[in-house]
């Protein structure tokens, strides 16, 4: 069985909205607001020589489909692997034929069924809703967070406000920069079948 791995660059109040650019007021914070420092994104690198495919709601594959194929050195990994883009509203003739090996999954159970083969694991980049479904399904094993030392006070964040859904983790590699940034990766427990 295969991986999920939810990755995020992540305020301190949990904020995952913009961190590159967007439509957030303060899009940009991940590199607007913190020095940049190396080796706080080491992360980054090793994701994609680590991952089997990547996974992204609609929201992000629209942002991302027409940038990533160009960036050849960034993210040639991320451009050769496959990756699965859920939405119940994109059609084939949306995809970007650029970004090749592109599929569409319709369901959380067309995930889970992905998730059942052998394989590398799968990366979820940049999608907060997504990742909120495939949590409270049961389907994230992995939370590779870059915290970034500042507050946004509002925005799309990684963990829904579900009172039902109690997750315990188990912190398995962390680092903190000279920036300020905190890696922190996380484990989430399973319960042991007895």
């Amino acid at each position: 069985m295969r991986s999920i791995i939810v990755t995020a660059f992540i305020s301190l109040d949990g904020v995952v909205d913009s961190p590159g650019g967007g439509d957030h007021p303060r899009a940009g914070w991940t590199f607007k607001e913190v020095p940049f420092v190396e080796e706080a994104y080491e992360l980054k690198g090793s994701e994609q020589l680590e991952a089997g495919a990547l996974l992204l709601g609609r929201v992000s594959y629209q942002e991302f489909a027409p940038v990533w194929p160009s960036m050849v050195e960034e993210f040639a990994e991320y451009n050769a692997m496959p990756k699965y883009v859920v939405s119940t509203t994109l059609d084939e003739a949306d995809l970007v034929p650029e970004w090749h090996d592109t599929n569409l999954l319709r369901s959380l159970d067309d995930v889970a069924r992905l998730k059942e083969g052998d394989g590398a694991p799968i990366i979820v980049h940049g999608s907060a809703t997504l990742a909120q479904g495939l949590a409270a399904a049961g389907l994230v094993d992995r939370y590779h967070l870059l915290v970034f030392p500042v507050l946004l006070g509002s925005g799309k964040r990684l963990f829904g406000d579900d009172p039902g859904l109690t997750t315990k983790l188990d912190l398995v590699d962390q680092a903190a920069y000279s920036n300020g940034i905190v890696k922190a990766v996380y484990d989430v427990a399973r319960p042991i079948a007895g």
